[in-house]
């Protein structure tokens, strides 16, 4: 490490005060003696300059905030004379650092102190440390002075060999501060000073790339901004050219989203929305994939019809009309549809038409077995209510995002299906038909009829919020109507929210009504064939109805009556037929073979199912409406040691538990219903449910197992004409059921004459169509003892043999 020593010279000085600068050694420096402590320090020193030998001499002195620093340099004045501006000034050079010791006199204004000279000594040769600091200085300061074009200085740097000389030379940066030369000034120890200068120097030149850095990055996306904009310009001015030599209107293909927007009329809050987006479409450059996002969901937002709306008809005869015209039968929904038109009608007349934000509209759930027309009755209902429709298919849904759209976000986001179905319509009112509602489903992606909740509630849907939107739309006057097979597939919390329509089937008399009013033209029409070359007689329809179809819609009904037309016209067309030509009942199994569903009671007593006592029959409700049902009953050997009950039919667990419970009941009453049930404890009982491939559950199988139990130990028969629904209790009671009107209507295809139902569903025959009623023998029963003497036949086998 370099040594110093300290000899004190001492010295009587005029201080020459420097504000806000600092001179060190070597430096020479023009001072302008106009300054009043400048001029009065140098002619101090001339009137001492003149009593003894030498140039006059000052202390030069920095002074920063009226302190003056404790180390001064011993200044020279080498010439007095005018500076480049022609003020009158001095050149002096610095010699070397001073300590300023105590105030003394001396001639002159300026103020004198005493001092002594500071000499430093360093080892000769210098250590490598040292010699390497003076090489990374000077490799630096190069550097800096090259940047700066100052070629001339940099020999005279690399010329300069002392240690301190070198530190004092960094006097001449222009980027130091006054305190870091004020420090330097101080620092007595030369390879300090240099290691000191050496730091600032490294960290201006760290700074200065940093800056060099940050400013070509600034031109460069100015340069960039520049040559974009040049660019648009000319491409605006190309189009324009296009335009005028094809012709076109000026603006035509301009995309001025703010003139569409201030232009549309939109709700105050969705302007405002549409606003921003267009200010951030104008601050986007047309490379931004934001920029086309926004102008996807303003094409979307100018496209909704937030103000449009169709008036309705208020014509309740004419509705009325219309529907029945459109549709037989099915009496509940239009009912309702007109209950809704007249109220409409009547706060349309009282100016009743907001309130609390929510208008008139309405949610009805058509529920029935497929076929019956629930898809087709919307579109009739736009058309009674002078409405625009729109079908949404829900069958197979799982996403979420489907009904309340994706967020903005995504790549090739989209509104749900709710909005675009009122984008669809072109109004705020349509008729929306949401097809098949029970066959949603759910997965990781969301459950879809969760979403369906705030769509479906008329105390929500005023503020719907579309994910994609993000702007409430108003759905309150939007008729709703949600078609399902099955009730039970539908989410109780949806359920709730919809008015409750069923459509349980056509009575045979309505198909026939549909097919001659409906499906025959249709047909007709799609076959090639006249309204007169093809006649089909109505005991043909009645038949192909009764016997070649058992549904309860018309769908197979209408594809009979299709292949029997394109039976006639390829029989035309091959010579073998001559038109015009009239089907009856008995050119049926000519035409499109025998039939297939024969009822029970035209079969022969031989070969009927009932045809041996333990047989039942029983009515239930599937996903296609009603159906009957048999129940077989055996008893196992009492040699095979097969004890208990066995199911089978693919039964649910509720009508595994009715079996129990009506053996239960037969063990228990046994006596009373003078059964031998005594043998039941070693024999074991096989109940079976033919078409063993479909699944069956539910409670209102009771009361048939327990007819059929009691016609096996028994040995009477189950009349061939009675059929049966109701839950039984281990007391023996009958309990109410559902799905009254649809079992009615699959007794009456079956051929069944009498029907036994609940006492508690005595109700439900209100809903039962009159003509069906006046073919059916109901009984209302209370007690499985009523039920067995209204089904078992007299016995024909002795009780012990059939036991």
């Amino acid at each position: 490490m370099a040594s110093e020593s300290m000899a004190s010279v001492p010295l009587t000085l005029p201080v020459l005060p420097l504000d806000d600068e600092v001179v060190l050694p070597g430096m020479v420096v023009p001072l302008d003696l106009s300054d009043t402590d400048v001029r009065a320090a140098v002619e101090a020193a001339q009137a001492a300059a003149r009593t003894g030998a030498g140039k006059p001499r000052v202390l030069l002195v920095p002074r920063v905030d009226g302190t003056y620093a404790g180390t001064g340099v011993l200044g020279i004045v080498e010439q007095v004379g005018r500076l480049s501006d022609g003020d009158p000034g001095a050149l002096i050079r610095g010699l070397g650092r001073v300590r300023i010791g105590a105030g003394t006199t001396g001639p002159g204004a300026a103020l004198w102190v005493e001092g002594s000279t500071v000499e430093e000594a360093l080892p000769d040769p210098l250590p490598g440390s040292v010699t390497e600091l003076v090489k990374e200085y000077k490799a630096l300061a190069t550097s800096w002075l090259k940047k700066r074009g100052a070629w001339q200085v940099v020999d005279r740097v690399q010329q300069i060999d002392g240690v301190g000389a070198l530190a004092d030379n960094s006097g001449y940066s222009p980027f130091l501060s006054v305190e870091q030369k004020v420090e330097l000034l101080e620092t007595a120890d030369p390879v300090a000073r240099l290691k000191l200068a050496t730091a600032q120097l490294r960290e201006h030149l760290a700074e200065q790339d940093v800056a060099e850095t940050i400013a070509k990055d600034v031109q460069e996306g100015v340069d960039k901004q520049q040559r974009e904009f040049l660019l648009r310009r000319q491409l605006e001015a190309v189009r324009k050219e296009l335009r005028e030599l094809n012709g076109e209107a000026e603006g035509e293909e301009s995309d001025d989203y703010r003139a569409r927007v201030e232009a549309a009329d939109l709700p105050e809050k969705v302007r405002e929305a549409a606003l921003k987006e267009v200010e951030k479409l104008e601050r986007s450059s047309d490379q931004s994939p934001e920029g086309s996002w926004i102008r996807t969901w303003l094409d979307t937002v100018l496209e909704l019809p937030w103000n449009e709306r169709t008036e309705d008809r208020y014509d309740i005869r004419g509705a009325r009309a219309v529907l029945d015209a459109e549709h037989a039968g099915l009496d509940d929904v239009k009912e309702r549809i007109t209950e809704y038109l007249a109220v409409r009608k009547r706060r349309s007349d009282r100016g009743l038409g907001v309130v609390g934000g929510r208008r008139g509209g309405a949610v009805l759930a058509l529920v029935g077995p497929p076929g019956v027309g629930k898809t087709s009755l919307g579109e009739s209902v736009a058309h009674a209510m002078g409405r625009k429709f729109v079908r949404v298919a829900l069958g197979g849904v799982r996403d979420e995002a489907e009904i309340r759209g994706h967020r903005r976000t995504y790549v090739g986001a989209l509104p749900g299906r709710i909005v675009r179905a009122i984008k669809e319509a072109g109004s705020l009112n349509p008729v929306v038909l949401l097809d098949e509602i029970d066959k949603v489903g759910s997965d990781f992606r969301g459950d879809p009829a969760a979403a369906l909740l705030e769509v479906l509630d008329p105390a929500q849907n005023h503020t719907f919020r579309d994910h994609y939107l993000e702007v409430e739309l108003d759905l309150s006057d939007v008729v709703f109507l949600a078609t399902a097979n099955v009730l039970e597939a539908i989410p109780e919390a949806l359920l709730d929210r919809m008015e409750l329509v069923r459509l349980d089937g056509y009575t045979e008399d309505e198909k026939i009504v549909i097919a001659r009013d409906h499906l025959l033209p249709r047909q007709l029409e799609r076959a090639g064939l006249e309204s007169g070359e093809v006649v089909l007689e109505e005991s043909a329809l009645r038949k192909l109805a009764g016997e070649y179809t058992r549904e309860a819609g018309v769908r197979t009904l209408e594809r009979s009556i299709a292949r029997l037309l394109r039976k006639v016209a390829a029989q035309h067309e091959l010579g073998d037929r001559e038109l015009p030509f009239t089907i009856g009942p008995d050119d049926l199994r000519e035409l499109i073979g025998r039939p297939h569903h024969v009822p029970e009671s035209a079969q022969d007593p031989a070969e009927r199912r009932t045809a041996v006592p333990g047989v039942a029959t029983g009515l239930a409700v599937t996903g296609a409406g009603g159906d009957v049902l048999f129940v077989e009953a055996s008893l196992a050997d009492p040699e095979t040691g097969a004890a208990g009950l066995t199911l089978t039919g693919q039964l649910g667990d509720v009508m595994k538990e009715s079996a129990q419970i009506a053996l239960s009941f037969l063990r228990s009453h046994g006596a009373e219903l003078e059964l031998p049930v005594t043998g039941l404890k070693d024999r074991g009982v096989h109940i079976h449910f033919p078409a063993g491939a479909v699944p069956k559950d539910g409670p209102s199988a009771g009361i048939t197992m327990t007819t059929a139990l009691a016609s096996l130990l028994s040995g009477r028969l189950v009349r061939t004409d009675v059929a049966m629904t109701g839950e039984v209790s281990l007391t023996g009671r009958v309990l109410p059921i559902g799905g009254v009107k649809q079992k009615l209507l699959a007794a009456h295809r079956a051929g069944i004459t009498t029907v036994v139902i609940p006492k508690r569903n005595e109700a439900d025959l209100d809903d039962v169509p009159a003509e069906i009623l006046e073919k059916l023998e109901v009984h209302p029963v209370t007690d499985v003892r009523q039920v067995l003497e209204i089904a078992l036949a007299p016995a024909v086998v002795p009780v012990d043999v059939a036991a």
